[in-house]
């Protein structure tokens, strides 16, 4: 548990700060949410190509989808939202060249199964 995962406009590669932006999000949530720390996991997915709003170029974005196990307040929830966020655009650097739209969804996961494997 926690699943997080960040798609990005590959434009942003050089720009986005991806193992800071984990490795802070990682300790900061797992205080606001007691989750342990060696749950959370995130991975990156580049994006070659996505159309936001009307197609124009100069434009990109950043989603992070944050997958929790249930039980949590709504008022956690949305600490948690405005922490992703905000922890999110810390990590990018400005002068992008482009408008960067950022975005975070907060989600509880259904069901969710769970092995660790020893070396």
């Amino acid at each position: 548990m926690p699943q997080i995962t960040v798609e990005y406009s590959e434009v942003l590669a050089e720009a986005f700060d991806r193992r800071g932006f984990a490795l802070t999000l990682h300790s900061a949530a797992a205080e606001l949410i007691g989750s342990p720390l060696p749950d959370f996991k995130t991975r990156f997915h580049a994006i070659s190509e996505a159309v936001i709003g009307g197609g124009a170029a100069g434009e990109a974005m950043i989603h992070v989808d944050l997958a929790i196990l249930p039980g949590r307040a709504p008022e956690i929830r949305a600490r948690l939202g405005d922490l992703t966020l905000a922890t999110l655009c810390d990590h990018i650097k400005p002068g992008t060249g482009v408008n960067t739209q950022v975005t975070v969804e907060v989600r509880e996961i259904a069901g969710y199964h769970k092995r660790v494997l020893e070396p």
